[in-house]
């Protein structure tokens, strides 16, 4: 899940705090740095991302060679990451997030915290435990 970041879409109707929609900066694992920046949106109830942009200009170019569904050969830039997580409660949940760099596909789920400043993300394998967890930071 090292490569959660970037794609290019409009934006929906202007975000809100308790909404998801809009721009999210994400970060590496490892580092902390910054990676680039996923586009959430919403249709027909629930919520999709795109990575929107990457840090690394090499990702304009790359291709999801790994992927092994419909992505297979997608551009990094623009390829949905966050696919049919819906709200229950106060999560979003039931959807799956890919990695690109490898063409994994997880379970995922999320909550916003902090009045929708942050999202915090997880992606497993199975059950919760079996994941690891990242905090992505809304974009201004």
């Amino acid at each position: 899940m090292a490569a959660l970041l970037l794609g290019a879409l409009h934006l929906p109707a202007a975000s809100t705090d308790s909404s998801p929609v809009g721009l999210w900066k994400t970060y590496d694992d490892h580092t902390g740095q910054q990676r680039g920046t996923v586009l959430i949106y919403e249709r027909d109830g629930e919520y999709f991302g795109r990575i929107a942009s990457s840090v690394n200009p090499k990702d304009a170019t790359e291709r999801c060679g790994e992927c092994t569904d419909d992505r297979k050969g997608q551009l990094f830039i623009g390829i949905e990451i966050l696919r049919n997580l819906k709200l229950s409660g106060a999560e979003y949940n039931g959807g799956t997030i890919l990695d690109p760099d490898t063409g994994s596909i997880y379970r995922c789920r999320f909550r916003l915290a902090e009045g929708g400043r942050k999202l915090q993300l997880r992606g497993y394998l199975g059950i919760s435990l079996l994941g690891r967890t990242q905090t992505w930071l809304r974009a201004e």
